[in-house]
């Protein structure tokens, strides 16, 4: 019983350590990923959820929290103005149990 505990604790901590935090940052040079915000879902590349809490936030899973500080994310994204320019298209959406990749090819931009 205390392995079971152990190796849940282990895992739940792994989990925490790589939630998909980003921050927005100001210019294009400062990001590790180019996003442009699509109008539909069906030309996204991936869905996005806005999660409210840090330990809410998913593992390359769609569920994004928005840090304050840069050095506080997992990944800098910078939001560019056309879809050309971008590296990944996302989509946000209003529920949780939406969010998810609809081009896996692009899911090793958030690693």
């Amino acid at each position: 019983m205390k392995l079971y505990f152990i190796i849940t604790l282990l895992f739940s901590s792994f989990n925490f350590a790589i939630a998909q935090k980003v921050h927005s940052v100001t210019y294009a040079n400062q990001a590790d990923v180019k996003v442009f915000v699509v109008n539909y879902e069906n030309q996204a590349d991936l869905k996005v959820f806005k999660v409210e809490y840090e330990n809410q936030a998913g593992a390359n899973d769609g569920k994004w929290f928005f840090t304050q500080y840069p050095n506080q994310a997992k990944k800098k994204v910078f939001f560019v103005d056309y879809e050309n320019q971008a590296d990944l298209k996302i989509y946000f959406v209003a529920y949780e149990n939406q969010a998810g990749w609809k081009n896996a090819a692009k899911k090793s931009l958030l690693y």
